[in-house]
């Protein structure tokens, strides 16, 4: 038998406490889960779920670099330099070589900067 839940009065939408959200977020984006499946459990539209994401990134986002230090090799056979900590191969004939010495928020904007 499934449940139905009637509304009354004149506020009609549901106030998700912020702990349920993120235990309902965390749940659906866990690995080898259905969000659908997810969003039919908690009696929640999927979209919801998906609002929800994308409004914790948002909040979560920190200001994005305007440029990031970088190598480029020029060429495909050259190998990176000793200190290198992340070679990412692109498309085409570039390599872009992020040193051990850049800092972690330095690396993180170049791999979002990449993406």
């Amino acid at each position: 038998m499934s449940q139905i839940t009637v509304l009354t009065g004149p506020e009609r939408r549901r106030r998700w406490h912020p702990d349920d959200k993120m235990r309902i977020l965390a749940e659906a984006f866990s690995p080898g889960a259905c969000v659908d499946q997810v969003a039919r459990r908690h009696d929640v539209s999927r979209g919801l779920i998906y609002t929800w994401r994308r409004k914790l990134r948002r909040e979560l986002a920190q200001p994005a670099p305007a440029f990031a230090e970088a190598v480029l090799a020029e060429e495909p056979g050259q190998a990176p330099s000793p200190a290198a900590a992340i070679v990412i191969e692109l498309p085409g004939s570039g390599r872009v070589s992020i040193l051990a010495s850049a800092s972690p928020a330095l690396a993180s904007a170049v791999l979002r900067a990449l993406r």
